[in-house]
């Protein structure tokens, strides 16, 4: 693979971003105007990366997306993300991604690693109007006493310091359980000494407790209180060498490894007798006891800069979940931004598997690939299947429905809507299909291909959200993929089903 455009700020866009005036980007620039909330040079990709390659990454291909974390729950993994999308529909492809614009965090979800359903973004500054941008979330689950389990997601307050939010549910509906930051600069401990409060990475041990690392250009711990949004103790340093930003935990055989993105360094200075890692990889720490700051070990770097894997050279923020008995690495690139005719640094989230042995809680070396992970299980049509669950897509956008983290997916103007999913397993003959939608034109999904045989065309002819049923034209069994492909004007689809 071609190696593409370097950008490496020496200083991240986050942490200069806290420490310049609002009315500036994080570079020093003077934001653009946006009269009337025009959204300048805004477009989408005329040909997905994803749809006739068969790859899995990005994650989504429709949106920007960065600085993954997820959590498991009832047999799926959910992942929350930056909405690197927002600052793009705000400036346009022409300007940075300086951030400053992002007051979102984006949600998806899958059962397969293939197929993604996208649940919609969570309006943070709705939910806490006194936050200036949300970025890099980190969530944890916990069953409490009233016997649900609840949700805790931390993500950055800018570069100033870190939130949080709670729920019942991974989609939500969220809540703000504090009317300011959890930690900041100002906190003792943080004061003084660390640059920034952010990028927070949140873990449950195997004893209930939570702990929370935050910092750019620096490195803190805590513990986290039993309510999971106060501070119990004092707050205490992981000399992490050449730290830059990109904190996560995880809690592994009895141990805390604490994971983060090392800065764009010479490393002629460095402090250990150990390999020098490469430039802005990320690396990993262990410890028996994080409290006691002597104790985090420095093992090696895990992952190396997207630069060194043939994408843009960028920073990098990486996610490690165990998930169906496999280990995946989740993390960003920039790949997306090149089917949208931009190179001003917007994100894209993706996943690889990597190994983990947990017997020595040693991470080897991780790979960045467009191919991904493989499905780990076939898709079932025979329920209901969201037209928001996509392995790819082309010329459709996505607004939500009636529900909280349930979306629909909406043809763009003069454009043939696709929507593709992929491994799903016909176990049984199927005489119908039902689909869910409104609008005035045709759905046709064909085997596949977006121009593969057409397995059923359904007419779509209601200004009202409808089932609609039709007879195939076509019988099959067996494992394949699927095309829905939208012809006409103002097409909702929400839902399908073959019978």
């Amino acid at each position: 693979m071609k190696k593409k455009n370097i950008q490496t700020p020496v200083l991240s866009m986050a942490i200069a971003a806290c420490m310049i005036s609002h009315q500036q980007n994080a570079w020093g620039r003077e934001k653009p105007s946006l009269q009337n909330d025009s959204v300048p040079y805004v477009t989408m990709p005329d040909v997905s990366p994803k749809l006739t390659t068969g790859d899995g990454n990005p994650l989504l291909d429709f949106m920007f997306t960065a600085d993954p974390t997820a959590v498991e729950y009832n047999g799926r993994i959910y992942v929350y993300a930056t909405n690197d999308q927002q600052q793009y529909d705000s400036i346009g492809g022409y300007g940075k991604n300086s951030y400053e614009y992002i007051k979102s965090l984006v949600m998806m979800s899958s059962d397969d690693m293939t197929n993604w359903t996208y649940h919609g973004i969570i309006k943070t500054d709705s939910i806490a109007p006194w936050i200036q941008t949300s970025w890099a979330p980190s969530i944890a689950k916990r069953e409490e006493a009233d016997g649900k389990t609840h949700f805790y997601l931390y993500f950055s307050n800018s570069g100033g310091g870190t939130a949080v939010l709670t729920s019942t549910s991974p989609i939500g509906p969220w809540s703000s359980p504090l009317n300011h930051s959890l930690v900041d600069t100002n906190t003792p401990g943080i004061a003084g000494e660390c640059k920034a409060a952010f990028d927070p990475g949140v873990v449950i041990d195997d004893k209930g407790k939570g702990w929370l690392t935050v910092g750019g250009g620096c490195a803190r711990i805590m513990r986290l209180g039993k309510d999971m949004i106060s501070v119990d103790g004092p707050i205490k340093p992981i000399r992490a060498p050449h730290h830059f930003e990109a904190n996560e935990l995880n809690y592994i055989n009895g141990t805390y490894v604490y994971t983060y993105n090392i800065d764009w360094q010479d490393f002629s200075d460095w402090p250990l007798p150990t390999e020098k890692p490469t430039t802005c990889c990320m690396s990993y720490m262990t410890s028996k006891t994080p409290l006691v700051t002597k104790s985090w070990k420095y093992q090696h770097n895990y992952m190396k800069n997207p630069g060194d894997y043939g994408f843009d050279y960028s920073n990098n923020h990486t996610h490690l979940h165990k998930f169906r008995g496999k280990w995946y690495v989740f993390y960003h690139t920039m790949s997306l931004q090149h089917s949208f005719n931009t190179t001003a640094g917007f994100r894209n989230v993706c996943v690889d598997e990597i190994q983990v042995d947990e017997n020595t809680v040693n991470i080897h070396m991780g790979n960045q690939t467009l191919k991904g992970v493989k499905q780990i299980q076939p898709m079932n049509p025979f329920i209901i299947q969201q037209a928001e669950t996509t392995a790819a897509t082309q010329g459709v956008k996505f607004t939500n429905g009636k529900s909280i983290g349930d979306m629909y997916a909406v043809t763009v103007p003069n454009k043939t809507g696709i929507i593709a999913v992929r491994g799903v397993e016909f176990n049984k003959v199927p005489s119908s299909l039902e689909i869910k939608a409104s609008g005035n034109g045709i759905i046709e999904v064909r085997r596949d291909r977006p121009d593969g045989e057409v397995i059923a065309s359904i007419k779509v002819g209601t200004p009202q959200m409808k089932l609609i049923e039709s007879q195939l034209q076509k019988n099959m069994t067996g494992t394949m993929d699927l095309c829905f492909v939208l012809k006409g004007n103002n097409i909702t689809f929400d839902e399908w089903k073959f019978k």
